[in-house]
């Protein structure tokens, strides 16, 4: 595909800048850099303007942040006019970055998203006899800076935004040369992208026609369960190879047994909830409910954390488990 050029201007456009700062400030409106931001809106705006067109591009430091949902991982929140600088970029590389993916690629996307990554699953589940799940291990911290960098410069030949793009990856390392901060808008492009080379290796070399990812989660499937196995070889030195990237051991069963596949177990028949995803519910609306009934949170503020719960369990088989813990609470 042709190089995406000349981006810059419609980058650095006012009117993008501030649809660029709309995005940023969703949620984080009452936080004091994003309300100092706002009050020196046109002042702000230009001086960003200028750092795009110019330079120099100064970037963080994050403040960084633990949480424990499901696991542990460490959060890296980005300077507020940094976070609108991530989002005027990628307002415009977007279609780019878009053009690359595969159909079955389902994290980060508009359209796409946890549930239907899960209902293409068991959608192939119902056609196909074993499956082959994989994991990548490390993976937003072993992402190689110079392959990224590689990759990026095959889809923009802008010299000042591969400048711009190549100082975002730059801020940030967890070894010499590696790794992706969790939080940024501009990391859930970069490591999509990067394992967008994966996805064209299954489809095209290994010619596999069932196959789904969602970020570094993927799935393939076949009658034989030889051909999986097989295939298994052949990712794990391409990844070794191509992308400096390791993978967790691998998980090959059929599909009849059921699949955990991000918070669910995919069966043929139907879709239930993964027993993690189980005790997660029930923690979660256990402690909204004590902060509701404490005063800690009003009705508005605890149906804000409760929604997303109920929405997540709805989609698997769950009526039972919702009814003995409401009526118990």
């Amino acid at each position: 595909m042709k190089r995406a050029g000349n981006l810059m201007a419609e980058i650095a456009d006012r009117e993008n800048l501030l649809l660029a700062f709309w995005k940023a400030e969703c949620g984080k409106r009452a936080q004091a850099e994003t309300i100092r931001f706002r009050e020196n809106l046109e002042a702000e705006l230009l001086r960003l303007r200028c750092k795009l067109l110019e330079g120099p591009l100064c970037l963080g430091p994050y403040r960084k942040f633990t949480v424990h949902d499901p696991k542990e991982r460490v959060i890296c929140a980005a300077p507020f006019a940094d976070r609108v600088l991530h989002h005027a970029v990628m307002n415009v590389c977007h279609a780019s970055f878009e053009a690359y993916q595969v159909h079955d690629s389902y994290a980060c996307r508009v359209g796409k998203g946890t549930h239907k990554a899960v209902e293409r699953a068991r959608a192939f589940a119902v056609r196909h006899g074993h499956y082959l799940k994989l994991d990548v291990r490390r993976y937003f911290d072993t992402v190689d800076h110079a392959i990224l960098k590689a990759q990026l410069r095959r889809r923009f030949k802008d010299r000042r935004l591969v400048a711009i793009l190549d100082a975002i990856i730059d801020s940030y390392e967890t070894a010499p040369g590696k790794g992706l901060p969790i939080g940024n808008l501009t990391s859930q492009y970069f490591a999509n992208h990067y394992l967008g080379a994966l996805d064209h290796f299954v489809k095209e070399t290994l010619r596999c026609g069932a196959y789904v990812r969602y970020m570094d989660d993927f799935v393939l499937w076949h009658d034989e369960r030889e051909q999986l196995k097989t295939w298994h070889g052949e990712i794990a030195g391409w990844l070794a190879e191509t992308l400096g990237l390791a993978i967790k051991p691998d998980c090959l069963n059929r599909c009849e047994r059921g699949m955990t596949f991000l918070g669910y177990r995919v069966f043929p028949v139907a879709v239930t909830l993964a027993r993690r995803s189980r005790v997660r519910f029930r923690r979660k609306l256990t402690a909204a409910h004590r902060k509701f009934v404490s005063g800690e949170w009003s009705e508005a503020e605890a149906a804000r954390h409760v929604e997303p719960l109920i929405a997540f369990v709805r989609h698997g088989r769950s009526v039972n488990m919702r009814r003995k813990i409401l009526a118990r609470l």
